[in-house]
């Protein structure tokens, strides 16, 4: 009898722990019902996998990249059950050496996103553990970073799930490598995001001279000990390529960053709370590198009057308990971002060293003989100038009364009269805009140097012609 209400025990037992199990996978059955990811924007996904009911992995693959990527994905808790709701986004980037996985694993994302309405999206920046890219699509073209995070990822991420797909619903943050990554993508793209977060990042890796020794030490150390290419296969050479770099640099770049959110954390190397005998020198070193990084970043963006929040919070190396304390620090920053976004300026001023881009709805080809910089001024329906050297061919944004008849009228050093231009159907206007003779040599190389880089400014008026 005893062996046998045993038996009868163990029975319930097993029946209880089974029931149990079943009870606990019904949430991540339900989540893996609701979730159907489709290729789309040059992205195939390769696998999908439900890790718990908020945790989905992913490995996907791309033309900009050599081989496979992996994307983990924090869904917000009853996502399957709230079939209406959207939610904001959080782009969440990983340092160097590191994979998709590393802020569930190192980094308690779950744990601190918990509760929030919020989608959070940690892709790789870098493949097989490798030193990562640097977030840039390399010269040789290798790997397309940049296009794969922005003009894939972001898009793909948007069609999938149910986001908020608007610059007011987007916050991108980064540890370390992410964190010149973070500040990059918002500089060069600042219709995206209203929030970039940077922890222990390298916000500055050309604008001041003594960063941009470190940043190329540190970068051509990643490139030939950590990716096996040759140095300078991220952004080129120094001597030849100089503007190349500046063109990702976030301190270059900073007068892009005046609308956007900005929040900045770092330690100055020093051991701290959560530091003990196993705390490498590297990481005492790194971060001592970063708090004088991020300080010229700080004085970039004070003269310039751009405000931001910077949080140098003294002792702390480049080790993983701080970063998950930076986040939970700034997840209440991220959430009140959310709620009240800044607005998109009214007046668009843009710098790029592209020969294409795109900003606010606003879309400017340059030709030019030699890669510079250019800039779109204080651009609005009514008007706008562009500073630089070539010429460059304007579509403006959806702005304007379909077939109505405008008139452009130019002034500058080069360009001076007026002409009547149509607007097509999709409401924008295009024209060309003439600015003057261009430079034969690229920026910051020694021919440059020694023959200088003129700069020309055209400015444009747009009105309706009276009928």
């Amino acid at each position: 009898m005893l062996a046998h209400g045993r038996s009868q025990v163990r029975l319930r037992l097993s029946a209880l722990i089974g029931i149990a199990a079943a009870i606990a996978a019904v949430p991540v059955a339900a989540e893996a019902r609701a979730l159907r990811f489709s290729d789309a924007d040059g992205i195939h996904v390769v696998s999908v996998k439900q890790l718990d009911a908020r945790l989905v992995a992913l490995t996907v693959k791309t033309a900009a990249l050599p081989g496979p990527a992996n994307i983990r994905i924090l869904l917000p808790a009853g996502y399957a059950r709230n079939s209406r709701s959207r939610y904001p986004v959080l782009y969440l980037l990983h340092g160097t050496s590191g994979g998709a996985s590393d802020w569930t694993t190192e980094g308690a994302a779950e744990q601190t996103t918990a509760g929030q309405p919020l989608i959070v999206v940690m892709p790789d920046i870098a493949l097989n553990d490798d030193g990562g890219g640097w977030c840039t699509n390399w010269p040789d073209g290798l790997y397309k970073w940049e296009t794969f995070h922005v003009e894939q990822l972001i898009p793909w991420v948007d069609r999938n799930l149910r986001t908020i797909a608007a610059r007011a619903g987007r916050a991108i943050a980064g540890l370390s490598q992410g964190g010149f990554c973070s500040m990059s993508y918002a500089a060069r793209h600042p219709d995206l995001f209203s929030l970039a977060l940077s922890y222990s990042g390298a916000p500055d890796i050309a604008y001041d001279q003594d960063a941009h020794a470190g940043a190329m030490f540190v970068i051509n150390a990643t490139e030939v000990a950590l990716d096996g290419v040759p140095p300078n296969s991220m952004f080129g050479d120094p001597t030849t390529d100089e503007v190349n770099w500046a063109a990702h640099d976030p301190a270059t770049l900073a007068t892009n960053l005046r609308s956007t959110n900005l929040s900045l954390y770092w330690g100055n190397g020093q051991p701290g709370p959560y530091d003990g005998v196993s705390t490498s020198a590297g990481a005492v070193a790194i971060e001592a590198a970063v708090w004088r990084d991020n300080h010229d970043f700080q004085s970039r963006l004070q003269a310039l009057g751009i405000p931001a929040q910077f949080d140098d919070y003294g002792p702390g190396t480049h080790t993983w308990p701080y970063w998950a304390r930076d986040l939970r620090w700034s997840i209440g920053t991220v959430m009140a971002d959310f709620t009240h976004p800044p607005p998109s300026p009214r007046a668009v001023t843009y710098t790029s060293a592209d020969a294409r881009y795109s900003v606010y709805g606003w879309a400017v080809s340059m030709h030019r003989a030699a890669r510079e910089f250019s800039t779109l001024e204080h651009a609005t329906t009514r008007g706008f100038a562009i500073a630089g050297s070539g010429s460059a061919t304007v579509l403006t944004p959806p702005s304007y009364r379909p077939g109505t008849r405008y008139r452009v009228s130019l002034s500058g050093p080069h360009a001076a009269g007026a002409r009547v231009v149509r607007a097509g159907p999709d409401r924008r206007l295009r024209f060309a805009v003439p600015i003057g003779p261009s430079n034969p040599y690229q920026q910051y190389t020694a021919q440059s140097q020694a023959a200088g880089t003129a700069v020309y400014t055209t400015a444009v008026t747009i009105s309706k012609v009276a009928r």
